[in-house]
């Protein structure tokens, strides 16, 4: 989940992997997220958000630097040069030339943080604290695991630049029943800096990025077993509780009036986690890891009292770069000039990602090259993407000469950055992460072998 907050004071967050169909607001019938509907009804709902990408680490360097993956380096060009999965063995990281959005809101004095996973880079020139943010508390990778050391080490978490202990064991997450207080932990780190930057009057900026939806799905005691949707509704509902302690907060502390708040997610809800920990992408097709709208949209939701008029709704299309932008011009401060800014203010061989949603010519198990004929939808009368246009029809034609226009100029200014994430090796995993000494909990790594990366999906 991240959270953003940010003004003369400030918030923003998005929750790590929820779907669009996942809050009450759009339709969930379970009705689990009372807080984030109470936001959407004092705020401003956006039903047609986007990310940059259907996976969390390209999307979060999208949004943090307001520039599409292609130009931000946050891709492969490995075998279909489609995926920028990064896991404990990946080398790469995000780019040193990259000017991330906490760098330049210094100009004005913000103190940023980060609460929860980072995901740009687990090597140590890659973490937060090297690239703007002030502080920090979380992972840099997923929570995937238990490990036992000899093949792969368990994923560190932060509290700045030391780490303080790893997943399952400092920090524990239940096998079998899934119970962890780490969203607990997440949230009193987020009221805590809060609560600090108000009483020092001094404008902040809060990347609050929890990741219970993502597999394997975790709750506190608190909330496990109270969802009619299974250990993941569990996990929504501890989400759901956490946004509305934070806006409670910044009430209680008399800052809400000068604090945006935006919430989104970093992609659609994955699929493939099974039935108790899947979430949903309302009518939209497949999830996670598909360019399909199921992947793409996601729920977001602006809160600004006394600034953003309660109750509307914005029809506009607006993408997590937006973010980058109109977290900018509300600092009075501007985007970098020397380089594109792409936000604006304002069984078969492969992996099924939409189980049960299998649309005959569209879905496959393997990706597909559409450059030449697309795949046109009219979403106004087919969300699902259930029935592409036919490319003998006039609308076929007229849609795409004007897409062809756009892709045009878009190529004509396209330079891709340098891909960070090609090679792995599994010398680079978190065997020794700073502060491991301090601890005790330094591993010896492997023999560097580097190699070309190159996953199943």
């Amino acid at each position: 989940m991240r959270l953003l907050c940010f003004g003369s004071h400030g918030a923003f967050s998005l929750l790590f992997q929820m779907g669009w169909g996942d809050l009450g607001v759009f339709g969930q019938p379970a009705m689990e997220t009372p807080n984030l509907d109470l936001m959407a009804s004092q705020g401003m709902l956006f039903p047609n958000f986007y990310t940059a990408n259907p996976l969390c680490s390209p999307s979060r360097a999208a949004l943090l630097t307001g520039r599409l993956p292609i130009r931000n380096g946050f891709y492969t060009t490995n075998a279909h040069a489609r995926n920028a999965y990064t896991p404990q063995e990946i080398v790469g990281g995000i780019s040193k030339d990259e000017i991330l959005l906490p760098q330049i809101l210094k100009k004005k004095g913000y103190v940023s943080k980060i609460v929860g996973k980072w995901h740009l880079g687990h090597r140590e020139q890659f973490l937060p604290l090297n690239h703007g943010f002030d502080q920090w508390f979380g992972a840099p990778n997923c929570h995937f695991g238990p490990y036992n050391h000899t093949y792969r080490p368990n994923i560190p978490l932060y509290n700045n630049s030391k780490m303080v202990g790893r997943y399952y064991e400092e920090f524990e997450i239940s096998e079998k029943t899934g119970e962890s207080n780490l969203t607990q932990i997440y949230l009193e780190e987020g009221l805590n800096f809060i609560r600090h930057q108000a009483m020092a009057r001094q404008p902040f900026f809060l990347y609050w990025a929890a990741d219970a939806t993502h597999a394997p799905v975790y709750a506190s005691k608190r909330f496990l077993g109270k969802s009619q949707r299974g250990r993941y509704g569990d996990a929504v509902m501890e989400l759901d509780y956490s946004v509305g302690q934070i806006l409670s907060w910044l009430v209680t502390l008399g800052i809400d009036k000068t604090t945006f708040v935006f919430f989104t997610s970093d992609n659609g809800a994955a699929l493939t986690s099974g039935p108790h920990q899947s979430g949903s992408n309302g009518p939209f097709l497949c999830g996670k890891e598909t360019t399909f709208e199921g992947g793409m949209r996601e729920p977001a939701i602006a809160w600004w009292p006394g600034r953003i008029p309660a109750g509307t709704v914005s029809s506009q299309v607006g993408t997590v770069m937006d973010l980058f932008t109109t977290s900018l011009a509300l600092a009075g401060l501007v985007a970098p000039d020397d380089r594109v800014i792409d936000g604006c203010t304002s069984i078969a061989t492969g992996i099924n990602f939409c189980p049960g949603q299998e649309v005959a010519g569209v879905t496959t198990h393997t990706q597909q090259e559409h450059t030449m004929q697309p795949l046109i939808f009219h979403l106004g009368r087919d969300p699902g993407e259930k029935y592409p246009i036919s490319v003998l029809s006039e609308e076929y034609l007229a849609v795409l000469r004007r897409v062809t226009s756009v892709v045009e100029q878009h190529q004509k200014t396209l330079i891709p950055g340098q891909p960070q994430l090609n090679m792995c090796d599994l010398a680079v995993m978190n065997w020794s992460p700073p502060g491991c000494e301090q601890l005790g909990k330094c591993l010896k790594p492997p023999p560097s072998q580097p190699w070309k990366c190159d996953w199943p999906h």
